[in-house]
């Protein structure tokens, strides 16, 4: 099988085809997989694992001052919104599972936000550019929820003042950081986005001012600072979440939006309240996964699972075709019912239950041939690629927390108001606007989100906590990390290291119709058998550097002398794992 390609030895080729057959390759390891560009990490206290080392550094710092897992998330998140804002911020939405316990349960909660409330259907299609909600501006955008999230959960777990929780982002925002490696990358890419002319976004001067004030973004190395983030953190550290909704910030955020012509008011903040939620279950070969429901889409992970259950992985092969063939028609067959039905409950009804049915499963499977593509999926008959983080944190008393934030595509709207150093996500994009679907447009409504936390239980206590970022790969993730665990038996920080597919071309929420059989996006590492096999199978390949998601993970396992964590992170971005 072929190992990890090292990219970074050849930033000239990064993009050549020839890259898909490159002939060179990681060092070998004298243990474990030897594509894996790590181990996992070990400790008994506590782990961290999140997208950049100095936010698990902070996490790990967190906890050892006494602070929850949730006070370590908190803390993570916050620092996030400043080192990685190309994915994240609290201009976003939050979601989150967590073994709590007390309760000896996993609770689930969902912190997005709503579109404004006096902007229109017949509006939003007045602004429509070939049938769908434009990416940028204002008209993409909806209530942020991840400060209300991080209210919420300090309430009910915190254990550290909140203003204490903020105070390591506050100083990094303040100090400035070395910029890593792919974030310079994507500001750049987000740059060069937000000053097209064609853009459509009402103003880029602020983005300006924030993010590339030298005329430039940041390069690989060089220190940022953002001092306008600085004190919007601090404002909310002395006044509580609530103040992001009720005070300065929300009338900052008004002012902003009638300067540009924009729709959201005050009022729409205010109304903002995440909710709790409970997660979806299902099981596979004897463990327990667990997903959050609409307005997400953790239900397609869950039906894939209950589809992959009914075939031999294991006796398929690792990385073999006849495997990553059978994963992907059962990541198409469950992507239809994910265009067809996924949207905000509270205006749709859902056929939640024989969606996830194992008999369903069953029909499903019995659809899926091993010598030919599914030239088409149908949808059950019932009576993209985003931007984001996910980190994931345990504490010594057994809390695991599952944390996935976003500002959604391309580091969200492009608007930043007026000097709180923050960009506003563009989640209303994926609202659609076609009659009829559950995810149609509507004031005061919750579109349709890709972010979705994971998490599974063995034997009814807590097992994995992990996530695979990255718009609609992140069930198809998801459940690579699950079958690399359960059927093929890899370590923790190996089954994210193991060579990815993506694909992509499937119906979509926001109404556009499958692409045929679609486009696998396969990576260099996938053996060069199996990637002939597909190819005779029909399946369209290409390669897509950096479009598999980002991997984070927590497992736990009890020993004779107590409890231990395992954390692992993403080869493919600039996290770090940590434990003690």
């Amino acid at each position: 099988m072929h190992r990890r390609s090292f990219f970074a030895a050849l930033p000239a080729l990064a993009t050549s085809p020839a890259l898909a057959l490159d002939p060179l390759h990681g060092g070998d390891r004298i243990t474990g997989a030897k594509f894996a560009g790590r181990s996992t990490v070990w400790g008994t206290q506590g782990a961290a694992a999140t997208a950049h080392p100095l936010a698990s550094l902070i996490g790990i710092d967190i906890l050892r001052q006494g602070g929850s897992a949730i006070d370590a998330a908190i803390a993570i998140n916050a620092a996030l919104g400043f080192l990685e804002p190309i994915a994240c911020g609290i201009g976003g939405d939050a979601y989150l599972m967590l073994w709590d316990p007390a309760q000896k349960t996993v609770v689930g909660f969902n912190g997005s936000g709503r579109s404004p409330k006096g902007m229109s259907l017949d509006y939003v299609r007045s602004k429509a550019k070939n049938g769908h909600i434009p990416s940028w501006g204002s008209i993409s955008v909806s209530v942020p929820g991840a400060v209300d999230t991080w209210g919420q959960m300090h309430a009910r777990y915190g254990k550290l003042k909140f203003a204490d929780v903020l105070a390591p982002a506050i100083a990094l925002c303040e100090r400035g950081v070395p910029v890593a490696q792919t974030i310079a990358f994507y500001l750049n890419s987000s740059y060069r986005r937000f000053t097209n002319p064609d853009s459509g976004i009402e103003e880029v001067q602020n983005f300006l001012k924030v993010y590339a004030p030298n005329g430039r973004t940041p390069r690989e190395g060089e220190i940022f600072r953002n001092p306008d983030l600085a004190r919007t953190y601090r404002y909310i550290a002395e006044n509580g979440a609530r103040s992001f909704y009720e005070g300065q910030i929300a009338d900052t955020i008004d002012a902003y939006f009638r300067r540009i012509s924009g729709h959201m008011r005050k009022s729409d903040l205010i109304a903002h309240h995440g909710e709790d939620t409970t997660p979806l279950k299902t099981t596979y070969r004897g463990v327990e996964v667990l997903g959050l429901g609409a307005n997400t889409q953790g239900l397609s992970t869950l039906q894939m699972m209950n589809i992959l259950e009914t075939f031999d992985l294991k006796g398929m092969g690792f990385q073999t075709t006849t495997s990553l063939h059978t994963q992907i028609e059962a990541k198409r067959l469950a992507f239809e019912d994910r265009a067809k039905f996924f949207g905000d409950p509270a205006f749709s009804n859902i056929p939640v239950e024989t969606l996830l049915s194992k008999a369903y499963a069953q029909e499903q499977a019995a659809k899926i041939r091993q010598d030919a593509i599914l030239p088409r999926i149908v949808p059950y008959e019932a009576p993209a690629r985003g931007d984001t983080t996910y980190f994931t944190v345990s504490d010594k008393d057994g809390m695991m927390v599952s944390w996935i934030q976003s500002n959604y595509r391309g580091m969200g709207s492009g608007l930043i108001p007026d000097g709180l150093g923050f960009m506003l996500q563009d989640r209303g994009e994926l609202f659609s606007l076609r009659d009829g679907s559950p995810n149609i447009y509507a004031p005061g409504k919750r579109p349709f989100h890709t972010i979705i936390p994971g998490f599974a239980c063995k034997n009814g206590q807590p097992w994995l906590s992990f996530g695979v970022m990255g718009g609609d790969m992140q069930p198809q993730g998801q459940a690579q990390i699950l079958v690399n665990l359960i059927d093929y038996g890899l370590g923790l920080q190996e089954a994210g290291d193991a060579p990815r597919w993506h694909h992509e071309g499937s119906s979509e929420p926001t109404g556009e119709a499958a692409e045929g059989t679609g486009t696998l996006n396969l990576e260099s590492g996938v053996p060069l058998e199996t990637r002939i096999g597909l190819e005779k199978l029909g399946w369209s390949i290409k390669p897509s550097p950096g479009n598999y998601g980002g991997y984070q993970a927590i497992v736990t396992q009890t020993e004779p002398l107590g409890r231990a964590y395992g954390a692992a992170t993403e080869m493919r971005k600039d996290g770090l794992a940590l434990a003690y």
